[in-house]
């Protein structure tokens, strides 16, 4: 759990980088289909789709399941909109050390960092205009700093 009491000795840069933007879809295989038909290829794994694109992935997922695990209510007034965007790191501590410093700087979490049910480690905040950021560690991901690399 994050203490907000707890200051940094250093504010951790974030890399100016996204390393996924994640869209919630009321359907997946229409989604998917969607984006076969303009040429894209993409992976499924657990009920999500991973298309690379460039050097970040674009993922399909659920908006429902999107929702819930951003833990915000989608109701279509507050800026959800059923799109995250996602920055990739190594370390848990790294995510720790960039949700805490986004706390400080004004940014509400909307999930402290956690273990995933995937088994990754993430924590959600939004910047001021309501969109969430999701700063987070994932197996199958390699973050580089010009590229995401998916791995089967």
């Amino acid at each position: 759990m994050l203490d907000p009491a707890w200051r940094p000795e250093y504010v951790a840069a974030m890399d100016q980088r996204v390393s996924l933007i994640t869209i919630g879809v009321a359907d997946l295989a229409r989604a998917r289909t969607f984006y076969e038909r303009l040429g894209w290829q993409g992976q499924e794994v657990e009920e999500t789709v991973f298309l690379q694109a460039g050097g970040l992935a674009l993922v399909l997922w659920s908006r429902q399941k999107l929702a819930q695990d951003s833990r915000v209510i989608d109701d279509g007034v507050d800026g959800f909109g059923g799109i995250t965007l996602a920055h990739n790191v190594r370390t848990k501590a790294e995510v720790d050390e960039i949700v805490i410093s986004a706390q400080h700087a004004g940014a509400p979490v909307t999930r402290p960092p956690a273990d995933t049910f995937y088994g990754g480690y993430a924590g959600f905040f939004t910047d001021s205009d309501g969109p969430r950021l999701e700063d987070r560690v994932q197996p199958g991901l390699s973050a580089g700093r010009r590229r995401l690399h998916l791995h089967p």
